[in-house]
């Protein structure tokens, strides 16, 4: 297993190393340290000695990739491309692009805590109710309740979750007046602003995962296995919960490890329209201000948590199921 482990960890170095590659030549093939120092200090009309100052602080003002002025190692190692990796891979994010923001470890660090606040109890509540709901389809397969429930779950699929979020802000917020419609507040008084958003980023989510652990569940039911202990006297709820659902485990860690990530990194849309200022906001407001010091560790973080992820998700297959071998 631990030849496994370090074997991926050398793999994700590469990713790392590839995706924040990819980064800076999609932001750079749009924009020049000169653009963005000219929007940082606020428009065309911004002399040279200001934006050479301003590249120099944020050190920008060196070549992207490569300087052929330099000798030696020099020519890849004096390069903004080369400084910001390191610095990256060392977990050191220095100081955002726009004047108005500051350090990102700092901010990271600190809105880290309102991601996980909305997103660790949407996790929970959506492997959970989306298992019972799939279970209960199966147990009734082939009856009405099956085939609404069928029905319902590729209704919230298809729905996208901009509908959910304007009519529950509508509902809930202006009519019902049951919860508010934006904002945050820190301690207990945040438990009035996230029901909302993870009620409804639940609904939004329940369909997919439903429809999904409902197939696996159903192909589960058709193996030798299960008709091997309902010959044996046992019921139809002994063989779901005993045989089925334990059986079924692999996929539903691998599915719902998928969203680990999201747990760390927030919700891009539900927090921007409900005003939780956690790392996905961060991550719009970033963008709108084309704060690439932001946006390149957001994306290093987001690759980073991937990775570790499967790693986790192959580790525990072993731990669901003892045949599962890592090599």
């Amino acid at each position: 297993m631990l030849n496994f482990i370090a074997r991926r960890i050398a793999y994700g170095v590469l990713i790392l190393l590839g995706v924040n590659l990819l980064t800076f030549m999609l932001f750079f093939t749009v924009n020049t340290p000169d653009d963005m120092a000219r929007l940082n200090l606020g428009g065309k009309r911004v002399t040279q000695e200001a934006i050479q100052k301003w590249k120099v602080e944020r050190g920008y003002d060196k070549p992207l990739y490569f300087d052929a002025s330099r000798e030696g190692s020099a020519k890849i190692t004096e390069t903004i491309f080369w400084e910001r990796s390191v610095s990256l891979f060392a977990l050191r994010f220095g100081r955002a692009d726009s004047e108005s923001a500051g350090d990102i470890g700092h901010e990271v660090a600190s809105r880290m805590w309102v991601s996980l606040q909305m997103a660790l109890p949407l996790f929970v509540l959506q492997v959970i109710a989306s298992t019972a709901f799939a279970l209960l389809l199966v147990m009734f397969r082939h009856s009405r309740l099956d085939f609404w429930g069928v029905v319902s779950c590729v209704l919230m699929l298809s729905i996208s979750s901009l509908f959910y979020i304007i009519v529950g802000q509508y509902l809930f917020s202006r009519v019902l007046k049951l919860a508010p419609i934006s904002g945050y507040a820190p301690g207990l008084d945040a438990v009035k602003f996230l029901v909302l958003p993870i009620a409804l980023s639940l609904l939004a989510r329940l369909g997919g995962e439903a429809r999904l652990y409902r197939a696996m569940f159903l192909e589960e039911i058709g193996k030798d296995y299960v008709r091997t202990a309902r010959a044996k006297g046992l019921g139809e709820t002994a063989v779901l919960y005993g045989h089925v659902l334990r059986n079924a485990l692999i996929p539903i860690i691998t599915s719902a490890g998928s969203y680990l990530p999201y747990v760390f990194l927030g919700s891009l849309v539900f927090e921007s329209f409900f005003g939780l200022p956690g790392l996905g906001a961060y991550v719009i407001e970033a963008i709108g201000k084309q704060d690439f010091a932001i946006v390149r560790t957001m994306v290093f973080l987001g690759s980073l948590l991937y990775i570790a992820t499967y790693v986790l998700i192959d580790v525990a297959y072993t731990w669901v199921d003892p045949r599962v071998r890592l090599s």
